[in-house]
């Protein structure tokens, strides 16, 4: 028997560092690490010890002859990834190694003083960079978020149905309590504080900010009501307390979203789930209402190119293909489409839209029939939203008509890639929406560094952000070695005396924990794993130990 990595995956490699004999791949260092949608398991070389399910973050990893449904395709992917390929040569039997002193190579000398490192956002790239240094020296870190509660895009930014790659904040929750951390929650850097006071108070400052603006279409009636951002869309049902319960209107039977990356499947997955089933997650209580009477009934995805191209990857298609009570169609009025899907190899991406159905939709009619679906129309953008109040129609451009086709939906969402935004006190790149940095290091800003999305741009899932933390933290020791950090002027009691000045609604480690608990105390009510606190004053209050008001 073997184990397979199924959809869950998140990329971060944890698994690869447990396996005794080197089966699993890209593993770190390999040209393909980091550029593969997944990792995968020989088949050839496991030898069924299951330390790699073990150490999974994501509950992605399972004996492959008890997968079953949909994810039973996992253990072919897994083994069509090694077709035609020759793996490094596997170890022979497992290896035990005698326990020592624990050492690691990227440490700072024992006379090192310990550093004081500020880490300002509280998703995956910052709990990676805060990890890296807890597990590593012995530096004490400020957690520092804008928001009253942490968890960045794993709490506000994955799908309420995929509660297993949520199961990644409870990793990185495991740090919020250690002895070495300090929270500062609900404090915006470049608000209530400056990135200079910021810097003034520690050796060290890690920007994890993330790209949290949204890109635009550039078409005619993009800014009309029922226009709305996937961004919007996203943090709409996962209850960010900065999107209104009313940010997403649900009034028309069809939806039409211009993209076809993971984010756009998500959308649209949501959009068409029996609310039932969504019932058992901790998706907002003001989404799962609105979804609940919603008349939407057909999604739209619409892709420039062809579906060899799309940006999704194959997990989060083959989730669609299995969704129950939901139809998945390929609009195929397009002729290109229907002959890259038949003429796409095993392996490729392409192929495996081959079962599902083609039609040739007519979109001049409703949608048909009394189940839900979603429609993959690809080698089409959209050229104008219609309306006079609010979005009645998208006009698609297409090969088929030189007017374009016009498509009846009451809702548009853009889904086509995220944005960094200029933050007070950086150099910023308005080319790529990030911060100019060396290895991390940000240009001319000594003492400053940056990680994830910021750094690198909106690419890489939840463990991509392993290595791109792995890569700052070294570059921020070693400039600690060489002496170029300043020197702080204020000391950690300065800087919790000025974050308190600063901010109201500041919320620290036991604040959190109690957040925590409320929500899951009100989840247990409801039968669900948690229900969130969906706005800044009904979290604060949560963290202060007093009543909250039930939003909406």
């Amino acid at each position: 028997m073997t184990y397979a990595i199924t959809q869950t995956c998140c990329n971060d490699a944890t698994c690869v560092a447990v396996c005794p004999v080197n089966c699993i791949h890209p593993a770190p260092g390999e040209p393909d690490f980091g550029s593969t949608e997944m990792l995968y398991i020989d088949p050839e070389s496991c030898i069924d010890c299951g330390a790699c399910a073990d150490a999974c973050p994501v509950d992605a990893i399972f004996p492959a002859d008890l997968l079953t449904g949909r994810l039973r395709e996992y253990e072919a992917l897994n083994a069509e990834y090694y077709e035609g390929r020759t793996p490094p040569p596997a170890v022979a039997s497992p290896t035990f190694h005698s326990w020592g002193a624990p050492s690691f190579a990227r440490s700072l000398p024992a006379d090192f003083a310990p550093l004081r490192i500020a880490v300002v956002g509280t998703g995956p790239a910052g709990m990676y960079a805060a990890e890296d240094l807890l597990l590593h020296t012995n530096a004490e870190v400020t957690l520092i978020d804008r928001l009253p509660v942490a968890g960045g895009l794993v709490r506000y930014g994955v799908a309420p149905d995929h509660p297993a790659t949520k199961g990644a904040g409870e990793t990185f929750a495991r740090f919020h309590a250690h002895p070495r951390v300090r929270m500062r929650l609900g404090l915006t850097v470049g608000e209530d504080v400056t990135a200079e006071e910021l810097a003034a108070h520690h050796d060290a400052v890690i920007y994890a900010v993330g790209a949290p603006a949204d890109r635009r279409l550039g078409i005619p009636g993009e800014d009309l009501p029922g226009s709305v951002s996937a961004t919007s869309v996203v943090s709409w049902y996962n209850a960010h307390p900065e999107t209104p319960a009313d940010a997403v209107p649900l009034t028309a039977e069809r939806v039409v979203v211009v993209g076809n990356g993971n984010v756009a499947l998500d959308v649209a997955r949501v959009l068409v789930t029996d609310p039932a089933a969504l019932a058992g997650t901790d998706i907002a209580d003001h989404a799962l209402a609105a979804l609940s009477r919603t008349p939407v009934r057909e999604v739209v995805l619409l892709g420039r190119r062809g579906p060899g191209d799309a940006a999704y990857t194959a997990s989060e298609l083959l989730a669609l293909k299995h969704l129950p009570g939901v139809d998945l169609v390929v609009d195929d009025r397009d002729p290109r489409t229907g002959a890259a899907v038949d003429a796409a190899a095993p392996g490729e991406k392409a192929a495996l839209l081959r079962d599902v159905a083609r039609e040739a939709v007519d979109w001049a009619r409703s949608p048909a029939g009394d189940r839900r679906r979603i429609v993959l129309r690809f080698h089409s953008a959209p050229a104008e939203a219609l309306g006079s109040g609010a979005v009645r129609a998208v006009r698609v451009t297409d090969a088929g008509s030189p007017a374009g086709t016009e498509i009846a939906a009451g809702l548009l969402v853009r889904a086509i890639g995220y944005r960094g935004v200029p933050l007070a006190g950086l150099p910023f790149d308005a080319a790529t929406g990030t911060v100019p940095h060396e290895g991390g290091r940000v240009a001319g800003l000594p003492g400053s560094y940056v990680v994830g999305w910021i750094k690198r741009g909106p690419s890489g899932g939840i463990g991509a952000n392993r290595a791109c933390a792995g890569e700052t933290v070294g570059t921020l020791l070693a400039d600690a070695v060489a002496g170029a950090l300043p020197t702080p002027s204020g000391t950690a009691r300065d800087f919790r005396r000025l974050a308190g000045n600063r901010s109201r609604g500041l919320v620290d480690a036991r604040g959190l924990a109690t957040i925590d608990r409320a929500e899951r105390a009100r989840g247990r009510d409801a039968g669900r794993p948690r229900v969130k606190l969906a706005t800044v004053p009904e979290l604060v209050a949560a963290a202060r130990g007093g009543r909250w008001r039930r939003s909406g």
